[in-house]
């Protein structure tokens, strides 16, 4: 297993941070002063649109899709540190035209969507001319089994119509949110995974409600935000289907492997970035005439911060790899451990950082509150902490010629 970074990457992470360092780090209070101007959180930042035209003519554009010629080539294990970089800003990887439910959202349409699906949502996607969202979870059932859930995708002749409440919709707020994919069930008598599918619903199709948008740990995430949705005989051509009736299981797993490592990085650059604010206010701040970077404990969080993140950065270019070289399948282990990890190490170190800056890191006068409230959401998003051990232990145990026992 060889973790070197190729040349076509450090060249990559070169350009990225120096982006970054040029456009990104200055503009976050012109980012937030924006979103705050006018009578609606809810609209495009004019920062981030000036900056996308900056980033596609620079070439960082699209850098994801790492089997598909429409991307930049990349594989996981090469576009993973890019990830890292990107993600010390919360809406950073946006100006490269890499965040999610998009990049997801962009790698099913590559894998699953018909030509002609593909020319009318895939396209502009790629070109950041429209957003999207992903409807998956379900407030009247526990969607971190997803066959609990229970919106229906009834054919009608040339058409499936879709009934259903959705919650945790993300990018539904999004005013240039154009498609929808959801997840539902064609089938609810065939075998347990073969009962729910994937159609696309575009945005503006009748019976479609957004009953209110949630707040994450008291953030609004505007302008994209996460909605409650009520769909009402909302009726989409046949041809809307990804893959199939009953794919939508298969359709999840070829979704998630990718955006969990996306993910993981992403998380690795805030706990990157929270160990350097804790490290400047260590030795900026004195009490009891010793500055705080002098003392014990704060060393003690240094240097295990500085070993977490090293660890997990290791252990998540490993599933990449894996996923690259022997597919998400076998990787799927890997995949599960770094969802757990991820989000876990960073909430440690930036509950540590918040320590240091006392305070004022419950306020906006730093990013921290918002940095742990994120690293927080992600211990629920794409299935929570349990659901991963769960797996973990099943695939561990299972080495060990361990049968399961029977589930009530």
């Amino acid at each position: 297993m060889d973790f070197e970074y190729s040349d076509r990457t450090r060249e990559l992470q070169a350009r990225v941070t120096a982006f970054m360092e040029a456009h990104i780090y200055p503009n976050e209070v012109t980012y937030h002063e924006q979103i705050d101007a006018g009578d609606t959180r809810w609209k495009p930042v004019p920062i981030i649109e000036e900056l996308k035209a900056k980033a596609k003519e620079e070439g960082l554009w699209n850098l994801f899709l790492p089997e598909s010629d429409r991307g930049a080539g990349l594989t996981n294990m090469e576009y993973a540190p890019l990830c890292e970089i990107m993600g010390r800003v919360n809406w950073g990887s946006e100006v490269f035209n890499c965040s999610a439910p998009d990049t997801g959202n962009m790698e099913t349409l590559v894998r699953y969507a018909s030509e002609e699906n593909q020319r009318q949502w895939l396209d502009p996607l790629l070109e950041g001319e429209i957003r999207s969202a992903f409807a998956m979870t379900e407030p009247n059932v526990a969607s971190s089994d997803a066959t609990n859930i229970e919106t229906k995708i009834t054919r009608d002749g040339d058409d499936y119509v879709i009934d259903g409440h959705k919650w945790w919709t993300s990018g539904i707020g999004d005013p240039r949110c154009r498609i929808l994919i959801v997840m539902g069930k064609t089938d609810p008598d065939a075998p347990t995974y073969s009962q729910q599918s994937m159609v696309l619903v575009p945005r503006d199709t009748p019976g479609i409600k957004v009953v209110r948008m949630l707040n994450v740990m008291g953030f609004d995430d505007a302008p994209h935000g996460h909605g409650e949705v009520i769909f009402e005989n909302v009726r989409v051509p046949a041809s809307n289907i990804l893959l199939g009736e009953g794919r939508g299981f298969e359709i999840a797993q070829g979704r998630l492997g990718p955006g969990r490592i996306h993910h993981c990085m992403r998380i690795i650059g805030v706990a990157e970035r929270a160990l350097e604010m804790m490290c400047r206010r260590a030795t900026q701040r004195t009490t009891w005439g010793m500055k705080l970077a002098d003392r014990g404990i704060t060393q003690e969080r240094i240097a295990q911060a500085r070993i977490e993140i090293e660890m997990c950065r290791l252990l998540v270019l490993k599933a990449a790899y894996m996923m690259d070289t022997v597919g998400n399948k076998e990787a799927r282990q890997e995949i599960a451990m770094i969802k757990v990890a991820a989000p876990n190490m960073a909430l440690k170190i930036i509950d540590h950082a918040m320590q240091l800056h006392g305070g004022g890191a419950m306020s906006q006068e730093f990013p921290l509150a918002y940095m742990w409230s994120r690293m927080r959401a992600l211990r629920f998003a794409d299935g929570p902490d349990e659901v991963h051990r769960q797996q973990i232990a099943r695939l561990e145990l299972r080495r060990h010629n361990y049968k399961m026992g029977v589930r009530g």
